[in-house]
């Protein structure tokens, strides 16, 4: 009998990316073809992989729901199922207010999924995954959950407490990666500095970083996420020595008010703030940091939020993207404090910290004028090659449009002169 094409949908964060791409795999293996986010596909099975972490990431799932309800009602489409963390968190309103798709299911339901779908969960090919990014880059995901109950976050509620994916697991999956093309790996997770605690008893994320460093075909490795508090000292050290890892870090901060980050729950103050961004760059010298921020957390002041901007003067991180603050049921701040800044208030808030760092990033591009750097080639477009230095990860930070008279492939490395700036993109041409 022939199976259904199915077309698998994924809102979100590279995370989700992560979970549809072992999903695939599984489908495949049982010979159930699929294709990725498509808008031009003849699939009659739709599955919507969902987020449900801010406002604005659940109404754009639901209205991506409704949108293939639609095109169900329409004979468009013959089946809809919709897994993921708005479904997880959700699964009995959705049922009741969209009776239309054919089932939920939940963050770790995937051998659920294939099982409905007439197939067979593979314990064997739980490292396999099928790609829906570039072929040279892939995300590599550590750990479910998280344990730090910060008191904005919904993720706890969501996919639970953290777990590590033991060592052994990751390191096959990351050369089945290598095998497949992949040049560079973006280690993510909700918390990867917690990695490995429970476990092995321990942090063991700069030993995971030193194993991947081993694997032929590797070139580039990135971490994404890291939890600022107890952030662990080896961490700096293997970033610092080894030299497939990128002189870069994701690392959310938040807020450096110390009134604001008790309330957040954060597990580090100001001082301590200021001590390990001065640590992480005397001891990886000309590292990008990347950073995330909240405005209009409960009871922040205004003297609050001129810290938060003095912050971003003092500290010009090379990446900085900034969220107004959005009360999630069942959190801590929900149920304990006053969701009391103005809707307005928490905008201006952070458009005023987006156009100071707009400033500071053409600052930082315009003294990359005249250097040499190696990127990797991601793509073509409008005439340039599109590629990245080690200090910029995919889809969210700065590009470079190279001219080069000889033809670049996409997952090669040059080198490159930089030779003007915007406040996002570099120009360059290939040496």
């Amino acid at each position: 009998m022939k199976r259904d094409k199915i077309n698998v949908v994924t809102l979100g964060c590279s995370k989700n990316t992560v979970d549809s791409e072992h999903l695939m795999a599984q489908l495949q293996h049982n010979g159930i073809e699929t294709v990725f986010d498509s808008n031009s596909t003849d699939a009659k099975t739709v599955i919507i992989n969902t987020c449900g972490f801010i406002g604005d990431a659940k109404e754009e799932s639901i209205n991506t729901i409704l949108n293939f309800v639609d095109a169900k009602t329409n004979g468009l489409i013959d089946r809809l199922y919709v897994f993921g963390c708005l479904s997880q968190r959700y699964k009995n309103d959705l049922e009741a207010e969209i009776p239309e798709v054919d089932r939920f299911f939940g963050v770790n339901d995937i051998p659920e999924i294939v099982k409905t779908l007439g197939g067979e969960f593979s314990t064997e090919i739980t490292t396999s995954r099928s790609l829906t990014t570039p072929k040279h880059y892939a995300y590599l995901k550590i750990s479910e959950g998280c344990n730090r109950g910060c008191g904005y976050c919904a993720i706890p509620l969501i996919r639970g407490k953290h777990i590590s994916i033991p060592m052994e697991e990751l390191v096959t999956e990351a050369e089945l990666l290598a095998k497949k093309g992949v040049k560079e790996l973006i280690v993510i997770a909700q918390d990867t500095t917690f990695y490995g605690r429970d476990i092995y008893g321990r942090p063991k994320l700069a030993e995971l970083l030193s194993e991947l460093c081993k694997i032929k075909g590797i070139e580039w490795i990135r971490l994404h996420y890291a939890y600022p508090a107890d952030f662990p000292e080896d961490v700096i050290d293997v970033i610092s020595n080894e030299s497939k890892i990128c002189k870069y870090l994701d690392i959310p901060f938040q807020h450096i008010s110390n009134s604001q980050l008790r309330s957040m729950r954060r597990g580090i103050n100001k001082e301590q703030t200021y001590a390990l961004i001065e640590k992480l760059r005397q001891n990886i010298p000309g590292i990008a940091l990347r950073t995330t921020l909240l405005t209009g957390y409960p009871d922040e002041s205004e003297s609050d939020f001129e810290e938060l901007m003095q912050f971003v003067r003092d500290i010009r991180f090379e990446r900085l993207g900034v969220f107004p603050y959005s009360e999630e049921e069942n959190t801590y701040s929900a149920l304990k404090l006053v969701d009391n800044i103005p809707p307005e208030v928490k905008q201006q808030r952070a458009d005023a910290i987006m156009e100071l760092q707009n400033k500071i990033s053409a600052e930082n591009n315009l003294k990359r004028i005249g250097k040499t750097e190696t990127v990797i080639i991601d793509r073509t477009e409008n005439g340039f090659y599109i590629g990245r230095s080690q200090y910029d990860s995919p889809e969210v930070d700065t590009e470079i449009l190279i001219s080069s008279a000889k033809p670049l492939k996409p997952g090669s490395f040059h080198k490159v002169h930089i030779t003007s700036a915007e406040d996002y993109d570099l120009y360059a041409e290939c040496i």
